[in-house]
């Protein structure tokens, strides 16, 4: 459980943890495991036909809004 820390006007809020202390979750794994389990995942939805691979065209397509998203975000033209 958390443990609560009094700020300036008086109201109580949990303490936020630093760092990976955590034991759960997949961002608490070490790399090699979450790569495992996500290649696992990955394999599983190509064989069971729902798994999708980009043609060349719609990688692009894909970069270029994702890039377009980005800079209009960013405050660009």
């Amino acid at each position: 459980m958390d443990q609560m820390m009094e700020t300036d006007n008086n109201r109580q809020e949990p303490q936020t943890k630093k760092g990976n202390t955590s034991k759960r979750g997949f961002a608490s794994m070490d790399r090699e495991k979450q790569r495992a389990i996500a290649s696992k995942g990955g394999k599983a939805s190509h064989e069971s036909g729902k798994g999708h691979e980009f043609t060349p065209e719609e990688a692009r397509a894909a970069g270029r809004k994702g890039g377009l998203a980005s800079s209009k975000r960013n405050g660009n033209k």
